[in-house]
């Protein structure tokens, strides 16, 4: 499958930059992996805030304009750390596509049911 073919190229991109940046997933201690992912959570999060600035949130103030350009750039530096979680959690790009496949199964479900009662149970299997 050729999507899954791009996917597994993301994941090797990002091992490798990370790798010549000096993170090595592969092994990692409880206490490591706990570090990288605060460590990630906290980079994306100052994506999201670079994202929102793309956009004209503000809405008293008028001299903002939409950075089209500059909110996908934001978006691709998102991945960048999502993939890097998913593989301190040691999941490869087949893990994550595989786990994406039923979550989004469970969303219809939810979705289906008109999603008013959270079922903390209807993705354990994932």
């Amino acid at each position: 499958m050729e999507n899954l073919d791009q996917l597994r190229e993301l994941f090797r991109m990002q091992k490798a930059l990370n790798e010549r940046i000096g993170v090595k997933t592969d092994g990692m201690s409880e206490e490591e992996k706990t570090k990288w992912l605060l460590n990630y959570t906290r980079a994306m999060q100052q994506e999201m805030a670079e994202l929102t600035d793309s956009v004209p949130w503000k809405w008293w103030a008028k001299y903002q304009k939409f950075d089209e350009q500059n909110a996908r750039v934001e978006v691709v530096d998102l991945f960048h750390f999502l993939i890097s979680m998913a593989q301190v959690l040691g999941m490869s790009a087949d893990d994550v596509f595989a786990a994406y496949v039923k979550k989004n199964a469970v969303n219809f479900q939810r979705q289906d049911s008109g999603y008013v009662k959270k079922d903390e149970n209807d993705s354990k299997h994932i």
